[in-house]
């Protein structure tokens, strides 16, 4: 049994601690927030399961909690995940990992230096349809990829210490890091908007990979909720609906074919394009955080480290830092 200490209970931090509380190899063995208010909620929902602080101090100097889930403004992770694992604690972290790359660098210098795990939840590829992609990848179901094209979008939550990309945009680009195996970008370009907020409320983002392209859009000021992946490759094409409960995966057995040659008259030479079958596969239910927290704690006991861990977010952190510098360029020029 690992005993977990929470700090943050506010937007994120109930989901966390649900799910911690559901798995039966972890303890949720106190929960930390300055706001009371906050701690009243949980004491309505834990009573005495678990013990309530205001002071996060209290978790790092406790023996007998083992590692630290933090659900806290980006702003506050570096500073946070640092005195944990100075405290000898693992570390369960909400994304993006830290403010900066540098910081992401440090934090996994100081984790690997005491042997400890740092785990970021960048929740969706543990979500069971992208495990169900990746095998159709793997196994060379779609051929090769083509594009990626990927929506995150709805009506607020508008944070002010980070913008829509670094909000939203990082699940994707964390979905398409997963699915390829942490292939990095070689071009980056970025447009973005302020709207009632200090940073980028509406923002694209597009990249360019070795062998394929990608184009993400991340807006807090959408009147539609769209969460939805469309995977082109050659010889099938993926759409994942996150916001469609009839099936979430629909595979489609379409394509391209190219007729052409040296014997080939010019006006024979043409594009053709291939229709298939339409398959939406089995998908189980299952819990994206419950399994991205389960994973975490199979990497405290295997002490192997966690597939979303500090190389995969320093790998991130490094487009969506090129990406600001993109965005800043153009707002120069006006």
């Amino acid at each position: 049994m690992i005993n977990i200490g929470l700090i943050g209970y506010g937007y994120w931090g109930p989901n966390v601690a649900r799910n911690i509380h559901a798995n039966v190899n972890l303890k949720l063995f106190a929960i930390c927030d300055y706001q009371v208010q906050r701690l009243d909620k949980a004491k309505s929902i834990y009573i005495e399961q678990t013990t309530y602080e205001t002071d996060y101090k209290r978790l790092l100097t406790n023996p007998e909690i083992q590692a630290i889930a933090i659900a806290a403004e980006t702003s506050a992770h570096f500073q946070l995940v640092k005195e944990s694992l100075l405290a000898g604690k693992h570390v369960y972290v909400e994304k993006p990992f830290t403010s900066t790359s540098e910081e992401a660098i440090e934090l996994k210098e100081l984790a690997d230096s005491l042997n400890l795990i740092i785990h970021i939840d960048h929740i969706m590829i543990f979500h069971p349809v992208l495990t169900k992609i990746k095998s159709l990848i793997d196994t060379d179901e779609i051929g090769d990829i083509l594009y990626i094209d990927a929506m995150r979008m709805n009506l607020g939550q508008i944070k002010k210490d980070v913008s829509a990309m670094w909000d939203l945009a990082v699940h994707d680009l964390s979905i398409i890091d997963y699915l390829c195996d942490g292939k990095e970008p070689f071009y980056i370009n970025a447009i973005g908007e302020k709207f009632y907020n200090p940073k980028e409320s509406v923002c694209f983002l597009t990249l360019k990979y070795a062998g394929f392209i990608s184009n993400i859009q991340s807006s807090w000021v959408s009147p539609l909720k769209e969460r939805k992946l469309i995977i082109a490759g050659t010889k099938k094409m993926i759409v994942f609906d996150d916001m469609n409960t009839f099936g979430k995966l629909t595979v489609y057995d379409k394509g391209v074919s190219v007729i052409s040659g040296a014997d080939v008259e010019y006006e024979d030479y043409a594009v053709k394009t291939r229709e298939g079958d339409v398959w939406i596969p089995y998908i189980p239910q299952e819990d994206a955080l419950f399994n991205s927290i389960n994973h975490f704690l199979s990497c405290i006991l295997s002490s192997k480290p966690s597939i979303s861990g500090p190389l995969q977010a320093i790998r991130l952190l490094k487009i969506l830092e090129k990406a600001d510098i993109s965005m800043a360029e153009k707002e120069s020029l006006v």
